[in-house]
């Protein structure tokens, strides 16, 4: 993507004098969505959307004291330190070159990806597919830089998870995820009850002809198929809470579009955590039963028409999963995003 209009430059700018939370925890999605509107030809919108979306955020947090190369594990997971760690952040990627900075951070941020209901690797995902499509603009390496300050900032491990068994597909994997038995707390309570996840990929997808077992392509192909499959179960579990259950989706196809950026080696780690996040949300958020699937799964509707209706829309998870069901791709994708456009209370 490079965005001629300049907008999402000038967005940008307007979002970094806020902090990434608002109302105590609530993440701000405005860079996620902005992203999104002008990738899918939607940047007219973008001033009128943040004008409406704007005065809901908070001022970025005072500093405390900077994150330092000494002090760094200490400071990680604590959101008192969002401004240090957004500093740290920016100071790095003024420094280096942002994918160093990436490479080096994500697989220590990795094992957090819970982090804010996966929101800040959601974030992270966002920015990066930005800074591989189009130009590597100031205001887009910083927003680089406050998405992974605020993953740090907000770092948290889901507890330990006992292997419940193999599953043959992504599909299958999700729909043996057990469900949490207490839903009356909010995501950081729910994960806490989480036991274990049925082992997907197995050793039999984990093989990369050519490159030994779960080898980077192998890798990509479960993370596709991943976000996929979370999707298309979109479409007919969305019921259950059609806000939350979006990041079944959107959190691994963020770790899907930041693969590019990595190395090899660390695909297949990311695959581990994208599964571990998807299961967790569907494990809080799913309910017991499906709904029977869409009459309009079977249409493949225009996919600028669709995302013009979720930026008419103009909820930001809602925009964000139509942004995932266009990269899916499929009648059943396109159908989910409608679910989403159907149950999600609309901002305009």
């Amino acid at each position: 993507m490079d965005d001629t209009t300049g907008t999402l430059d000038e967005a940008l700018e307007r979002i970094h004098v806020s902090g990434p939370e608002r109302d105590g925890w609530l993440s701000n999605h405005a860079p996620m969505a902005v992203e999104a509107l002008v990738r899918h030809g939607q940047a007219s919108a973008v001033h009128r959307w943040l004008d409406r979306y704007g005065p809901k955020l908070e001022e970025m947090p005072d500093p405390g004291s900077p994150v330092t190369a000494r002090n760094w594990r200490e400071a990680l997971g604590d959101p008192r330190r969002i401004a240090d760690w957004t500093a740290h952040f920016e100071r790095e990627t003024a420094e280096r070159p942002w994918r160093d900075v990436l490479v080096e951070w994500w697989p220590r941020l990795l094992p957090g990806i819970a982090a804010g209901a996966t929101h800040p690797a959601i974030r992270v995902g966002h920015s990066v597919r930005t800074l591989l499509a189009g130009e590597e603009s100031a205001p887009r390496v910083r927003e680089l830089a406050h998405a992974l300050g605020y993953w740090a900032a907000r770092h948290q491990r889901l507890p330990a998870l006992a292997p419940l068994g193999p599953a043959p597909s992504a599909a299958a994997a999700l729909d043996r995820v057990p469900l949490v038995p207490d839903r009356n707390g909010g995501v950081r309570d729910r994960f806490a009850q989480l036991t274990g996840f049925p082992v997907w990929p197995g050793p039999k997808q984990d093989t990369d002809p050519g490159q030994g077992p779960a080898g980077p392509e192998a890798a990509r192909s479960a993370l596709r198929e991943l976000v996929r499959a979370s999707t298309h179960r979109y479409a007919t579990h969305a019921h259950g809470e059609p806000i939350m259950l979006v990041h079944a989706a959107t959190a691994p196809n963020a770790v899907l579009r930041t693969l590019p950026a990595l190395p090899g080696e660390l695909w297949a780690p990311s695959l581990r955590a994208a599964w571990a996040a998807s299961a967790a949300v569907t494990a809080a958020y799913a309910p017991r039963e499906a709904a029977p699937v869409p009459a309009s799964a079977s249409v493949a509707p225009d996919a600028g028409e669709l995302f013009a209706r979720a930026a008419a829309h103009g909820d930001d998870h809602t925009i964000k999963f139509t942004d995932t069901a266009l990269d899916v791709g499929d009648a059943l994708a396109f159908s989910a995003a409608r679910r989403a456009i159907e149950l999600n209370p609309p901002v305009f």
